[in-house]
C-alpha cells in the first residue's frame, strides 16, 4: 500500500480547489456572455420594433394629410354645386 502525505494530499486538495475554482470562472464567463448577448439582442429587435413605429407614424401622418387636403376639395366641390343649385331653382 502506498501511503499518501500530508504535503501531498494537501497538494492534491489545493489543486483540486484551483480547478474548482476556474471551472467556476468559466461557468460564470460564459453566463454572463450569454446574458450580453440576449440583452444586445433583445436591445437591436426594440430599435426595429421603434423604427417601424416611426415610419408607421409618418405614413400615417402623410396618410392623414391627404384625407385632409381631399376632404377640403369635396367640401369646395359641394359648396360649388350648392351655389349652382341655388342658381337653377
Amino acid at each position: 500500500m502506498d501511503a499518501t502525505t500530508w504535503p501531498g494530499t494537501v497538494l492534491i486538495l489545493g489543486l483540486s480547489f484551483l480547478a474548482l475554482i476556474l471551472l467556476i470562472g468559466t461557468a460564470a464567463t460564459v453566463h454572463e456572455f450569454r446574458k450580453l448577448k440576449i440583452s444586445a439582442t433583445v436591445q437591436e429587435d426594440l430599435r426595429q420594433l421603434v423604427r417601424r413605429y416611426e415610419q408607421l407614424a409618418e405614413n400615417t401622418m402623410d396618410a392623414q394629410q391627404r384625407m385632409s387636403t381631399d376632404l377640403s376639395d369635396v367640401r369646395a366641390r359641394a359648396t360649388s354645386i350648392e351655389q349652382i343649385l341655388r342658381t337653377v331653382e
